[in-house]
């Protein structure tokens, strides 16, 4: 009886982590992506500020 309960608690919590390494990965990668769309958003309105007016 204790090894089933065992094992199975060993289980659930593999599940768990896996679960959680997935979700921190997501998180990871969409932090990533929306930070480089940030940033090149910036850099594009940084560039459009340093034009000089050519209409005189």
């Amino acid at each position: 009886m204790f090894a089933m309960g065992f094992l199975g608690s060993i289980l659930w919590y593999s599940v768990l982590f896996i679960f959680m390494v997935a979700v921190a990965t997501a998180g990871i990668f969409l932090g990533k992506t929306l930070r480089a769309k940030k940033d090149a958003k910036d850099a594009l309105a940084a560039d459009s500020d340093h034009k000089p007016e050519t209409n005189q």
